[in-house]
């Protein structure tokens, strides 16, 4: 099984990715965690990827394309793999398509995840995490029992840079110009769906179960 999520940064992609990689045996592949994790180990693509980053920018395609090939030819993405994060725009899919095709296979859903822009905005600009364990809060939905410290080493949490305000309004206006005319395309294919990401991680992982376990 072999599984786009498409949607706006904060609607839950990230969460159900997980969710679907553990139910279905998949591994979840987030080109945003693999690039934090880069930035963070000092590599060579790491910092070339940072100064984007940080500023809400896209990370060059080349930059991306390397690593994602590299990843998708690992032994357990070739039985499957939920992709988060990629493809942003219509260059990406056409790459994508290629490297599946010459492993003589392709994708088999595109699930769209939709949200309106304010909720998006509450969630994102309210997430914190331990820069130490990497253990994630939200100040609303997840805070942590003492304000602003990791419940399990006490570390003073963080909020990172692409999750302020201001870069992410601007990563929101990224995916309105370039993402999302990925949409029709993958609706003329008949592999998008798309999920309503405004109810509770339960009630989304159910409707998203209940897609990929249906005919296709």
């Amino acid at each position: 099984m072999r599984i786009v999520f498409l949607g706006p940064p904060g609607a839950g992609k990230g969460t159900q990715a997980d969710r679907i990689s553990e139910h279905f045996q998949i591994p979840h592949l987030a080109t945003g965690d693999i690039l934090r994790k880069a930035i963070e180990e000092g590599t060579e693509l790491g910092d070339e990827a940072h100064p984007y980053m940080n500023a809400g920018d896209l990370v060059p395609d080349e930059l991306v394309e390397k690593m994602l090939a590299d990843r998708l030819a690992s032994d357990d993405a070739r039985k499957g793999f939920v992709l988060d994060g990629f493809p942003r725009d219509a260059e990406q899919a056409r790459f994508l398509d290629q490297v599946l095709e010459e492993e003589g296979a392709r994708l088999d859903r595109v699930l769209l995840f939709s949200c309106e822009p304010e909720e998006l905005v509450k969630r994102i600009t309210g997430r914190r995490v331990c820069p130490t364990c990497e253990t994630n809060y939200h100040v609303i939905s997840h805070p942590p029992k003492t304000e602003g410290i990791c419940d399990k080493d006490g570390t003073e949490l963080i909020q990172r840079d692409d999750d302020s305000e201001e870069t992410f309004r601007h990563r929101l206006e990224i995916y309105e110009k370039q993402t999302k005319p990925l949409i029709q395309g993958y609706r003329d294919r008949g592999i998008l769906h798309e999920v309503d990401s405004r109810g509770s991680a339960d009630e989304v992982f159910l409707e998203l179960t209940t897609l990929l376990e249906g005919p296709r």
